[in-house]
Formats: C-alpha cells, sequence, structure tokens
C-alpha cells in the first residue's frame, strides 16, 4: 500500500467548491494535485450527508456521527503539510521526468515557485541535487534562454497540453519556418516537451514459454461434453480492492465446469482452475495469448493432463467470443444492473458464485432449447 496523503483543510473545500460548480473530476484532480478520484467522492459524500466534521479528521481516524477531532497540535499539522508538499514534489519529479538527470531551468524555476514554502535546502534534499550546483545553476547566463525556434515549440507544447507530438508540432511551426521534423523531436526531447498522451508502449521483457496455433478457429459447437473447452480471464473491480475470475466453459452445453475468484493473476491463480477439471481424454483447451497461459508451469500441467491447447490469434478477443460473453453477461446481469461499484469483497465474491450457479442451473438459452446448461446436459444424456 502506498503513502496515504493527507490533504489540507483548504483543498478539501476546493475540490468540493468546484464539484458544486460541475467541473469533471478529471480537472479537479489535476488542478489540485489528488492522486485518487475516490478521495474526491468521498469528501463529496461527506457535504451531502452534513459531515463537514470529518474533513479535519486526521488519515485513518473516523469519529461517531456529530463528533469531530480535537484541534490538531501544531507538529501534526506541520507533518501533514510536509507530506502533502513531498507527494506533490514527487508528483512534479515524475511530470517532468527530473531526478537522476535534473534539468537546470527547471529546477531553478522550482525553486522560485516554492519560496516561501520549501527552503533550497529541502529541495536540493528530494531532488538529489547539491546546494553548490543549484547555486552555480543561477549563475548560468545561457539558463534560461531559449532560441525563437525553440520558443515556438515551447508555446506550442504549453497551448496544446503536451497532447501533439513532434510531427503535429513540425506541421504547425513549418507554417512559420521550414524546418524539418527530426529537428523538433530533438528539441521537444531536450526540454521533455514530448506528448504526454499517447505513451510509446515496449514489449515486455522476456519471451513466452510457449505459443500454440488457433486449433478451435472459431468452431464453437461441440458435439460432446469435455470435448471442447475455453477459458479466460476477467477484471471485477466492483470491490474495494481488484479481484479476477478465472473460469473455464465447456462449449458443449456453456456450462463454467471451474473457476477460481483471486486477488492476483499470476499462473498459481489459473493453475487452480486448470486443476478442478474433470479427467477426460481427446479434449481442446482454448484461451488467448495471455503470459500465464504460455508459462512454463501452465503448459506443463496441460501436457501432464493429456489436453490439447489452442490459443487466439494475438489482439483477436472474437476468437474466443464464448467466454468473453459468459463475463460480459455476468456483469451486466448483476453488477451494473444493481449499481454495485464499491462492495465488500466478500459480496463481489458472493455475487459470482450465485451468478455462476444461476447461470447453470436457472438461466435457460435459446441455442440449449430454452433449457438452462445442465438441465440440457441430463436431457442428452
Amino acid at each position: 500500500m502506498g503513502t496515504r496523503v493527507a490533504y489540507p483543510i483548504q483543498i478539501k473545500e476546493m475540490a468540493i467548491k468546484m464539484k458544486q460548480d460541475k467541473i469533471p473530476v478529471k480537472t479537479i484532480m489535476e488542478e489540485l494535485g489528488i492522486k485518487n478520484k475516490t478521495q474526491i467522492e468521498t469528501w463529496w459524500r461527506w457535504y451531502r450527508h452534513g459531515e463537514n466534521h470529518r474533513l479535519v479528521q486526521p488519515v485513518g481516524k473516523q469519529y461517531s456521527y456529530g463528533k469531530g477531532p480535537e484541534e490538531l497540535s501544531t507538529e501534526t499539522q506541520l507533518k501533514n503539510e510536509n507530506n502533502f508538499l513531498k507527494i506533490h514534489i514527487d508528483g512534479v519529479k515524475k511530470i517532468q521526468r527530473v531526478g537522476k538527470d535534473v534539468e537546470p531551468e527547471i529546477f531553478v524555476e522550482l525553486v522560485k515557485l516554492m519560496k516561501g514554502k520549501l527552503t533550497i535546502t529541502a529541495l536540493c534534499q528530494l531532488f538529489e541535487v547539491s546546494r553548490a550546483t543549484y547555486y552555480r545553476w543561477t549563475h548560468r547566463k545561457d539558463l534560461g534562454k531559449l532560441t525563437a525556434l525553440e520558443e515556438a515549440v515551447r508555446r506550442l507544447c504549453f497551448l496544446h497540453k503536451f497532447r501533439y507530438g513532434y510531427r503535429k508540432i513540425a506541421a504547425l511551426i513549418n507554417q512559420e519556418y521550414k524546418v524539418n521534423k527530426n529537428t523538433i523531436q530533438k528539441i521537444m526531447q531536450k526540454y521533455h516537451w514530448n506528448c504526454r498522451v499517447k505513451i510509446k508502449k515496449r514489449n515486455k521483457v522476456g519471451q513466452p514459454y510457449k505459443i500454440v496455433e488457433n486449433k478451435l478457429n472459431r468452431q464453437f459447437a461441440s458435439e460432446a461434453p469435455l470435448k471442447k473447452l475455453v477459458t479466460d480471464i476477467t477484471y471485477l473491480p466492483f470491490g474495494q480492492k481488484q479481484l479476477y475470475l478465472s473460469s473455464v466453459m465447456d462449449l458443449y452445453n456453456g456450462e463454467i465446469i471451474a473457476y477460481t475468484i483471486g486477488d492476483k493473476q499470476d499462473t498459481a491463480f489459473v493453475l487452480d482452475t486448470l486443476d478442478q477439471l474433470p479427467k477426460t481424454t481427446d479434449c481442446l483447451l482454448h484461451s488467448d495469448q495471455g503470459s500465464v497461459y504460455t508459462s512454463f508451469d501452465y503448459q506443463n500441467q496441460i501436457k501432464h493432463k493429456g489436453i490439447t491447447m489452442s490459443m487466439s490469434r494475438k489482439g483477436t478477443p472474437s476468437d474466443n467470443a464464448c467466454i468473453e460473453s459468459f463475463h460480459a453477461s455476468l456483469k451486466s446481469e448483476t453488477f451494473y444492473l444493481d449499481k454495485l461499484t464499491n462492495e465488500p469483497t466478500s459480496i463481489v465474491i458472493e455475487t459470482v458464485k450465485e451468478y455462476i450457479t444461476y447461470y447453470n442451473e436457472v438461466r435457460i438459452q435459446q441455442k440449449l432449447g430454452y433449457q438452462s446448461p445442465i438441465e440440457y446436459r441430463k436431457s442428452a444424456a
């Protein structure tokens, strides 16, 4: 768990005021430096319920209705404010990408902005810059001076709130200057003015142990039980912590024959689901190319069970449409229908279990002749 932030009462009141003015939560978070949107929702709920006394309570403290905390000591107030300022400094370090490679212009400007709030010594310690280095930067004659082209690039980047990459900025610049786009790219990289919307994706380190071909090939009909199985993982973001559901469906009747609910999406999680499968021969199990399915441990267990593996093509969820459809139905017919968005973990787990039982035993399907999966299997037998 990360550090819990004690926001000053002024920040909380400003957030509530902006909420009253119908300002989007995302904008409030950006302008006030609030890390989590649920924090704003909590303050707003307290305000609507007339529990304004809770806005001044220390982090982690709760009081009965109508009873607020005693006046905080000066030491506690300073501690909370220092923690709050540190979080903001950390945010600035991430946004400006400073730390090991601090930009002199940015740091000198930051010291000016934080004057009266943090000392030069404190800022130098936070950014791991020596005081001597800071004072040397302040005496540089070229510090802060931009060429006409650099100033034009800076102006456009800030004007468009860093939504444009170097190609679009170059296109705008070329309305006034004739300059190569690679030059614009170098300037933007030098001053860290790169686009902050679509961050370049990098390939994950390491390679999957084994990827197999799509043997199922969207042939979702099965003539007998336990011949064609499909599996997948879905998110359950409806509780106080993130949960995951791993399930296996028999394509013969659409029955969920194995499932696991957990808070970690690792190999052990899907192996638990795999171990629930009954013993069978000549069985095909289809999944996507997720790292848990391509791992050595999972593939080794598949081989040990005598199961033939099949995998969707990369980036093609429709190759596993049946299990994707089940997960969508589970969410839409429970959490979305009943508007369950922030429930205790036990309620989320119980809701999923009850729905799977309902889905298998009660919920009729047109393709099964308006029978439930288990009714269909029994009648066919």
